[in-house]
């Protein structure tokens, strides 16, 4: 039985879908006002191994990854570039989805954005006032009066008291309390609005979350993932809104994976340490980058060097190494094998890629030794982590390798072969020797010459 932890309990619980066979999952996806980065790329890889899994185990899913389209951040950077707000959101979705294409991450089976869904936030904070939950301060906004709210803070296992002592709260004189968190924002000059019974203005960014949750998943679904970043304010906050406004419970499941660390601090904007994804790419091959990823449980910290990745490139060049030259099976999987029942069990405790992998490499280790039988299961399931689904060979020539291109390796390697057919070994060493320098080794068999990058 699949066992997750809940964040929300802090504990690991047996997993039991609300609707026998179906999963209902949501993931808060990206605020669109610049480029991806590594922090981002793991909470998108992380969902998409869950959903994989969760549908290789015989589940029906509906995923819903949101984007955040309306935000301070976004206006700011809008008017900070000169452009209109949904050219610049419009730009640095198509970033995204370059991104997220290229590390394999398949496409939610919703992805709506906060701008599409006004009329229900606006619907959702009307009920929220109809139970005296959120009021209108004196400045125009409309807040969520987070002391009327018996449950808050049990997810973040904070008290109010401590909440109101920290550092994160913002002090605004305008509320009643200042825990009260904004719902609905009094437009500014030059802003996007939108008209409502409380004055024009534009969303809070707590509230785009639980309406868009809630309208396309209910308002009792299974599984709310994210980074471990937003379980306080954010996630704390919608599940105050969310069951505010219906008075049953929000969602079962909360799932928060670890942040990427750099020297040991937090990857993040504000710290100035991040990387994009569209910058590592460059350096390294998507795949490799998901790997990387996927060899931390994605509770724990991942920090980032390019020790790190080198390491990752290095290992699941191993893992293709042992599928160069395997046929492509078509074959499912058997779940009695008993690999295959050691990967299960992994992925069942709470997705515990870093032992599933090690599977992987088990199995690599068989085919090294003769077993070539067990490759097709090596490439099935890699394929359940998003991974180990190209040809071998095509895995193996790619990558910087000192500037040289396919056909330049190619010229080498044939001036070899004539140095070797003339006995002119020196040269054909020299040949060698050269490629590895830039990065290209040579194998030689009885059916010829491969390379592959180092």
């Amino acid at each position: 039985m699949l066992r997750i932890f809940n964040s929300l309990a802090r504990q690991k619980q047996d997993f039991a879908p609300i609707r026998p066979g179906e999963v209902r999952m949501y993931v808060c996806g990206m605020t669109v006002y610049d480029f991806c980065h590594l922090g981002h790329a793991r909470v998108m890889v992380v969902f998409d191994v869950v959903r994989r899994w969760l549908r290789a185990s015989g589940l029906r899913v509906k995923y819903v990854r949101n984007i955040t389209d309306i935000d301070d951040k976004i206006i700011r950077r809008a008017a900070e570039s000169g452009e209109r707000v949904a050219a610049l959101t419009a730009r640095f979705i198509r970033a995204m989805e370059e991104d997220l294409a290229a590390l394999g991450v398949q496409p939610p089976d919703h992805e709506p954005r906060a701008t599409q869904y006004v009329p229900q936030m606006l619907e959702l904070i009307g009920r929220l006032e109809a139970r005296r939950l959120a009021y209108q301060s004196p400045s125009g906004d409309v807040n969520f009066a987070v002391r009327r709210f018996p449950g808050y803070g049990k997810l973040s296992g904070k008290s109010l008291d401590e909440l109101r002592a920290g550092e994160r709260v913002e002090i605004d004189r305008a509320k009643d309390d200042p825990l009260d968190f904004v719902l609905w924002k009094r437009s500014k000059p030059g802003e996007p609005t939108w008209e409502s019974r409380w004055g024009a203005g534009r969303p809070g960014w707590h509230i785009e979350c639980s309406a868009m949750s809630c309208a396309l998943l209910g308002e009792h679904f299974d599984i709310h993932g994210g980074g471990q970043d937003l379980q306080f304010p954010h996630h704390e906050n919608e599940i105050a809104q969310s069951e505010g406004a219906s008075g049953r419970p929000f969602v079962n499941y909360w799932m928060h994976n670890g942040f990427v660390r750099v020297d040991e601090e937090k990857m993040s904007k504000s710290l100035g340490n991040f990387f994009l994804i569209r910058d590592v790419l460059r350096r390294y091959d998507a795949e490799v980058v998901r790997f990387f990823i996927l060899r931390a449980h994605y509770r724990s910290p991942l920090n980032y060097s390019d020790a790190h990745l080198d390491d990752a490139r290095q290992s699941l060049t191993r893992l293709y190494t042992a599928l160069k030259g395997a046929a492509r099976a078509t074959a499912g999987i058997d779940w009695e094998e008993p690999r295959a029942q050691r990967f299960r069990a992994a992925m069942d405790d709470d997705f515990g890629t870093p032992e599933a992998v090690a599977v992987l490499f088990e199995l690599a280790n068989d085919v090294n030794r003769g077993h070539a039988q067990f490759s097709g299961l090596l490439r099935a399931l890699g394929g359940i982590l998003g991974i180990l689904q190209r040809d071998a060979a095509d895995f193996l020539r790619a990558g910087p390798a000192g500037g040289l291109g396919d056909a330049e390796i190619a010229a080498r390697i044939e001036a070899r072969l004539a140095a070797r057919k003339a006995k002119n070994y020196a040269e054909a060493d020299r040949i060698r020797r050269e490629l590895e320098q830039t990065g290209v080794v040579l194998e030689d068999s009885a059916q010829g010459t491969t390379w592959r990058r180092a």
